[in-house]
């Protein structure tokens, strides 16, 4: 089932990442479950792919899930 906002994620997902990060969950979850309609298991697929795109801009540090510094070249 797709998530209409970041409230609507589940908990494990809320509680352990940042705003943005739920973000880049929520949209990524989204995309994949439309993408993968008719299968049967479209909504484990959904939530592999989704921390797959929060792991490309976060990284867990700890306990916390902070931005990963990309290296800026001139």
């Amino acid at each position: 089932m797709p998530y209409r906002a970041n409230h609507d994620l589940p908990l494990p997902v809320r509680a352990h990442l940042p705003d943005h990060a739920q973000d880049i969950y929520r949209e990524a979850f989204n995309s994949a479950y439309r993408a993968h309609a008719g299968e049967a298991d479209r909504e484990r697929r959904a939530h592999m792919i989704a921390w797959a795109a929060v792991k490309k801009s976060y990284a867990k540090d700890g306990e916390l899930w902070v931005p990963i510094q990309r290296q800026r070249f001139a």
